[in-house]
């Protein structure tokens, strides 16, 4: 099974830098999407069945703004749009596919780097998927979470580790969130079970600022995280950055 994870930026700007003749050839499973920018009545029908996939997206209540989606080819038993989480509904932060022995996530968790009432608004909705990620697990079926988490977790996981220690995305509270996920909580980073030191190849974002992207100033801040037996099956991974379709880099897993 191949699983790809992408903040588009846009969908809509995703599609003019020739996100979908990439995404046909990947021959992908299941493609999650965040940040998609536009509302159902924006989306050509490209967006939203591209090829042989179906899509099945969240939508934000504001426009032009955040946004989820995944594609896949097989059909759902059920579709989750909603948790009953305002802060993560209300933005179209949150879609689930249930299927017989399988369910996938696309998540797209809050920046907090546009202020302290950003960030306030972040540990809110940390504290509260903290609590649905870990009902996921208790369901006894394969999971996988995808999406753009917003966390850099550790040192290895950003260029400039020292200048960021007080900045949103590196901050002491939203690493530790991240490590109980993985500890008490008991999901697996996939990407950091295959390649535990790999450093600058792992990063997923860069800023548009300055020479980020030409200079490898990345992070590493977007996952597929699973549960222990899932992640076990995962054989490669690879961050693509053959083409640029977004300030994010698509996140690429195949498992057994």
């Amino acid at each position: 099974m191949k699983i790809i994870t992408l903040n588009l930026n846009g969908i809509r700007a995703a599609e003019r830098k020739d996100f979908f003749p990439w995404l046909q050839k990947q021959n992908a499973d299941y493609i999650c999407l965040q940040e998609l920018k536009a509302q159902e009545a924006d989306l050509s029908s490209l967006m939203v069945s591209p090829y042989s996939y179906e899509g099945y997206f969240s939508y934000a209540i504001k426009k032009g703004y955040s946004g989820v989606g995944i594609y896949t080819k097989n059909k759902p038993l059920k579709v989750t749009k909603h948790l009953g989480i305002p802060e993560m509904d209300d933005e179209g932060r949150y879609v689930e596919l249930e299927f017989e022995d399988f369910i996938i996530i696309s998540v797209y968790l809050p920046s907090g780097s546009s202020g302290e009432e950003r960030q306030t608004f972040k540990y809110k909705v940390l504290d509260k998927i903290y609590k649905v990620f870990e009902e996921k697990l208790n369901l006894k079926k394969n999971v996988v979470v995808c999406g753009d988490f917003n966390i850099a977790h550790h040192e290895i996981d950003l260029k400039n580790y020292k200048g960021n220690k007080k900045n949103s995305g590196f901050l002491p509270d939203e690493r530790e969130w991240l490590s109980k996920l993985f500890t008490k909580c008991k999901w697996a980073d996939v990407y950091r079970h295959l390649y535990p030191d790999e450093g600058e190849n792992s990063y997923t974002w860069w800023s548009n600022r300055g020479q980020a992207w030409l200079k490898n100033v990345g992070w590493r801040i977007d996952y597929q995280i699973s549960n222990y037996e899932y992640a076990i099956k995962a054989k490669k991974a690879s961050v693509y950055k053959g083409e640029r379709f977004s300030d994010h880099a698509p996140l690429i897993i195949e498992y057994k």
